[in-house]
């Protein structure tokens, strides 16, 4: 499989040939909904807390007479129909996390990695770097490439003047190749990756060992 190199002119300067297994994988709808739904899961902090009728500090006393006074016969203040009073069936401190084989996570990374190669929404730039930080060179690059909505930029290694450039751009964002994730790659409509970063994803995720799968972490 072949895919076009850019300039940061946007100019198409070369062809590549990437890995099948990695750019090249039939898309699997149930394993990256499974994948995007538990990252997500995985980030809550499932701190949320709210008090029962028996954790509401109020005076134990009857609030008024059993009979007589025409309405229902209250007998606490810290019912959960007055207010102030308990939560019924609120929420209590849980973790939310969800467990995932790491071959399946892999196949996920590896369909929507694929998806944005048959989209034709990946754009493989021959370098990226910058001698300082430049928001609006960074700007520049990117109305170059055509990128007029989100876009994902991947590089091989944290590259700290890239990471300033563009963190004031909306919807840009920026990681290394070995912290590409499912949700940030559906959550962004454009992939920017640089030829070293295309390289490190083949070697995280498109290597063959033993077993049949790969060892790079996710």
């Amino acid at each position: 499989m072949q895919i076009s190199v850019h300039n940061l002119s946007g100019e198409v300067v070369d062809h590549i040939e990437v890995s099948e297994r990695v750019f090249g994988e039939p898309f699997n709808e149930s394993v990256v909904h499974q994948a995007m739904v538990r990252q997500r899961a995985n980030a809550r902090q499932g701190t949320a807390s709210t008090k029962t009728r028996g954790e509401v500090k109020g005076t134990t006393k009857k609030l008024f007479r059993q009979k007589g006074t025409g309405g229902a016969r209250g007998g606490s203040v810290t019912s959960p129909l007055r207010r102030g009073g308990g939560v019924v069936f609120g929420p209590k401190p849980r973790s939310y996390r969800q467990a995932m084989p790491k071959k399946m996570r892999q196949l996920a990374l590896r369909c929507v990695l694929s998806g944005k190669v048959r989209d034709e929404e990946i754009i493989v730039l021959e370098q990226l770097d910058f001698e300082q930080p430049k928001t609006k060179e960074m700007a520049k690059i990117l109305t170059a490439l055509g990128v007029s909505s989100s876009a994902l930029i991947v590089t091989a290694e944290t590259e700290e003047n890239v990471v300033k450039s563009a963190r004031n751009l909306l919807k840009i964002k920026t990681t290394p190749a070995n912290l590409l994730n499912v949700v940030d790659i559906l959550n962004h409509r454009r992939l920017l990756m640089t030829v070293a970063s295309v390289r490190n994803a083949e070697k995280l995720w498109g290597e063959k060992v033993s077993g049949g799968e790969s060892n790079a972490p996710l």
